[in-house]
């Protein structure tokens, strides 16, 4: 693993551009092809992402060590890129293994570009980004959806132009599905009016209703567990097809300051020809009907300017964004004292 990526940030900047020290979901998998080289940005850093000639993923920083040209611009080598400006090599643990316009140069065999741990689950692509403080990964539980073999998933994966706290705020809102998608032809049913409790757990907290369940989008459990993500349970309606209720684990890591890119797995547990059914019923009617209720949410928070959670008047709805807001603050404060002027 190469050295982590040294940047000092104020709690303010971690809370914009996101927590250090833990996993997060980077791209879905088939965005990054055998023999081809893939730019992202996350976490207001740019990396590069490609596979070896043997399939192993990889993922560096996107910055040359010698110039700090980008990486990206290069020639994927198979084991390595090789720098479009002066040809300098880095392979995929970020160290430098040729400098071909001065051989034997001090720069060769140092490790100098940050390349996180990565793994692969559900179609994405995950990885850990810590701080100088803290390279090795964090331990990671994964969400139980997505490694449970009896559960058929599907990921969608949006970017949207909006701050990765509304994102995320966004799934810990379980109202707004009785308004914003009270036509979804999943969230019809319940009433407009709740009362919410948080419930803690081990791993995080329930956010529910206390007078319905199992009519709308009516609880969410927030997760962290060495990745942030949440789960939530939608009724369905029997045209829907076998495996009851349907589930999505959502996940929002930050692309910058503005925006975010979003993983949304929707998941039944189906087996033998109720699995078949389920994604066949999925792929031909119920996919463009949920990209719909994603839209929605897009369109809105989109729209919201900057600075509109500094002047909000909230109420009993809003008990679970306080209490990510509380978390995420504390967390930030604490990630951006531990870390020495100059290094992070």
């Amino acid at each position: 693993m190469g050295p982590m990526v040294k940047r000092q940030l104020s709690a303010d900047q971690i809370l914009a551009t996101g927590l250090r020290n833990q996993w997060y979901a980077i791209c879905p998998s088939d965005m990054v092809p055998q023999g081809g080289v893939h730019r992202v940005r996350r976490l207001g850093i740019d990396w590069v992402l490609f596979r070896e000639s043997d399939g192993t993923l990889r993922m560096l920083e996107d910055r040359c060590p010698h110039r700090g040209a980008p990486l990206s611009q290069g020639q994927h080598l198979g084991s390595k890129i090789a720098c479009a400006y002066h040809g300098v090599q880095v392979d995929g643990s970020g160290k430098v293994v040729s400098v071909p316009g001065m051989p034997g140069c001090n720069l060769e065999g140092k490790t100098l570009v940050p390349s996180p741990p990565l793994q692969e689950l559900g179609g994405a692509i995950l990885a850990y980004i810590g701080d100088d403080q803290h390279p090795d990964p964090a331990p990671v539980a994964l969400p139980d959806p997505l490694v449970d073999e009896e559960i058929s998933s599907f990921l969608c994966y949006a970017e949207w132009d909006t701050p990765w706290r509304y994102a995320m705020e966004n799934l810990l809102d379980p109202m707004h599905g009785a308004f914003l998608h009270r036509e979804s032809h999943s969230m019809f049913g319940g009433d407009t009016e709740a009362r919410f409790r948080i419930r803690e757990t081990d791993r995080g907290f329930f956010f529910e209703k206390t007078d319905q369940r199992g009519v709308n989008f009516d609880w969410v459990e927030f997760c962290r567990t060495g990745i942030d993500w949440v789960d939530l349970s939608i009724p369905y309606p029997p045209t829907a097809g076998p495996g009851g209720s349907f589930g999505i684990v959502g996940m929002g890591t930050p692309i910058d300051e503005r925006t975010t890119a979003v993983f949304f797995w929707r998941y039944r547990k189906v087996s033998g020809w109720e699995r078949d059914v389920w994604r066949f019923l999925y792929r031909t009617k119920l996919e463009a009907r949920h990209w719909h209720v994603l839209e929605q949410d897009r369109v809105m928070l989109e729209a919201m300017a900057d600075d509109a959670d500094q002047a909000e008047n909230l109420y009993q709805h809003d008990l679970g964004v306080v209490r990510l807001r509380r978390l995420y603050k504390k967390l930030a404060e604490e990630q951006a004292e531990a870390v020495p002027a100059g290094r992070a």
